[in-house]
């Protein structure tokens, strides 16, 4: 039956053009907003796993309260 369906559709490489624009289109938007960031932000994020400055199971924690 889909093979029918996909017979009679006629043409159906404007699907496959418009998943790789919309693609491409997400994977630019993505490459400029992560180098538009500051580069201080990114560093202090990517140190924030290591950091013991503020640990999870901290006795200052007040949401369990």
């Amino acid at each position: 039956m889909f093979k029918h369906i996909l017979e009679n559709a006629g043409s159906i490489n404007w699907m496959a053009i418009s998943a790789l624009i919309t693609f491409v289109a997400i994977f630019m938007i993505s490459v400029v907003l992560v180098f538009k960031h500051n580069p201080a932000y990114i560093n202090r994020m990517a140190s924030m796993p290591l950091d013991d400055s503020n640990p999870v199971n901290s006795e200052n924690d007040n949401h369990e309260k």
